[in-house]
């Protein structure tokens, strides 16, 4: 493979998933994809700037600066491997990543957010580890999929109750019983007004 089919191959893949996952808009895998490569390069830049906390001897911050600097590169790396043509792993292991479910992303991108800022509450963690937080929340939303029109999930509704008489049989022994409860709370005198009887004895 020559080093411009290389290119190309790696500039067509964010329209390209190795599993069909329909569901998911396009503009939201976009935004994933961008959310992941402006955070990563965010974060490395903040994640420098924190580093520069070893001159003050604050050693939480370098730790944390280290650290989102790594997050960021591996952001890079697995959203925009274009990015990174000099290491020769990149392409696998972004293949690799493409293949597992949208959930799976969402999960590592907030882990590997979270550490730098509790290493080093300040603003420069909270901007650079929350975009990778925010890529997260992105994959995780596009891994709960589309929400179902009204009249398919009544279709999916009747269909289940078709198969599970018994749960329709529940469910209209649960409205008898609180209807009947609500009757008793209409008729109820209120507890002020009502007098006590006392028995002759």
């Amino acid at each position: 493979m020559s080093f411009m089919e290389k290119v190309g191959s790696l500039m067509r893949r964010p329209g390209e998933d190795a599993v069909p996952k329909d569901e998911v808009p396009w503009w939201m895998k976009y935004l994933g994809r961008g959310l992941g490569t402006v955070g990563g390069g965010i974060a490395i830049f903040l994640g420098v700037w924190n580093c520069l906390g070893i001159l003050t001897a604050d050693v939480s911050c370098l730790v944390s600066g280290m650290w989102q600097m790594v997050a960021g590169f591996t952001a890079i790396v697995i959203e925009a491997p274009c990015c990174c043509l000099f290491i020769d792993f990149v392409q696998h292991l972004s293949e690799w990543v493409d293949k597992k479910p949208y959930w799976n992303r969402a999960v590592f991108y907030c882990g590997i957010a979270i550490p730098p800022f509790l290493f080093c509450i300040d603003l420069s963690s909270f901007l650079g580890s929350g975009l990778i937080f925010a890529t997260g929340v992105v994959y995780g939303m596009m891994s709960l999929g589309k929400k179902a029109s009204r009249e398919e999930m009544q279709a999916n509704m009747a269909v289940q109750q078709q198969q599970h008489p018994q749960f329709n049989q529940q469910q209209q022994q649960q409205q008898s019983s609180q209807g009947a409860k609500s009757n008793l709370v209409e008729n109820a005198a209120p507890m002020g007004n009502s007098k006590a009887v006392v028995p002759p004895v």
